[in-house]
């Protein structure tokens, strides 16, 4: 299955208690497929999940539904086989319209958070970028709108990415700056393109939601 996952919502329960205190898209997804209680590495903590996005994410996520196509997508992620495409909205303009991000991510000392080029653990990672639109808002603020594809799938990339080329995530409350009309995370999964089967090339795609076209349209598209 390939489900939209809506902002504000988990990937997964942390733990089985759900003390986490936000829904999860596998509340939903075991209500609709009860069977994928049996799929997965841990199925009792994460039903059928190949793949996460972020809480305050919306996107694609593909959701096998038995142990075999669940090994197979995990072999695709593992071996960087799936093409991921985003939308971000970041604050100001890249001065190169396509580039890329080629910095190691760690774990800030003492906190959960991620930066680029420092903390503990750090692991290679590689984001890539192009601009696909620029805008102004009422106050003359310049803003761009992002393909972004990801090259490894670390925690926070593309966010803690685009902070450290100064461009931040629009409505990003860790590691960017809100704007007082933007409610959400201007972060979008909007495209998986990979071999559903051997031979046989899928792309899926999903329109943002509401609530991100509704930002892009309170603003001033430059030329």
């Amino acid at each position: 299955m390939a489900v939209l996952k809506p902002a504000g919502y988990l990937t997964h329960h942390v733990g089985q208690g759900k003390k986490d205190g936000a829904p999860a898209l596998t509340d939903w997804l075991l209500k609709k497929h009860p069977g994928l209680k049996k799929v997965g590495d841990e199925p009792s903590m994460r039903p059928g999940i190949v793949h996460r996005l972020d809480k305050d994410t919306s996107g694609v996520i593909l959701v096998p539904k038995n142990q075999k196509y669940f090994e197979y997508l995990k072999s695709l992620f593992k071996s960087r086989a799936i093409k991921k495409t985003y939308l971000a909205l970041v604050w100001g303009v890249p001065k190169e319209r396509r580039g890329s991000v080629d910095v190691p991510i760690g774990i800030r000392s003492g906190t959960i958070r991620r930066q680029a080029g420092g903390g503990k653990m750090q692991k290679p990672a590689v984001t890539e970028y192009s601009v696909k639109e620029t805008y102004k808002d009422k106050k003359g603020e310049s803003f761009a709108l992002l393909e972004v594809r990801p090259q490894t799938g670390r925690t926070h990339q593309i966010r803690v990415h685009l902070k450290h080329i100064g461009h931040p995530i629009v409505g990003d409350p860790i590691y960017g700056r809100r704007k007082e009309d933007v409610k959400q995370l201007m972060l979008h999964a909007y495209a998986l393109e990979f071999e559903s089967e051997p031979g046989k090339m899928l792309r899926l795609e999903v329109e943002p939601p509401e609530e991100f076209e509704k930002v892009l349209s309170n603003l001033t598209k430059q030329i």
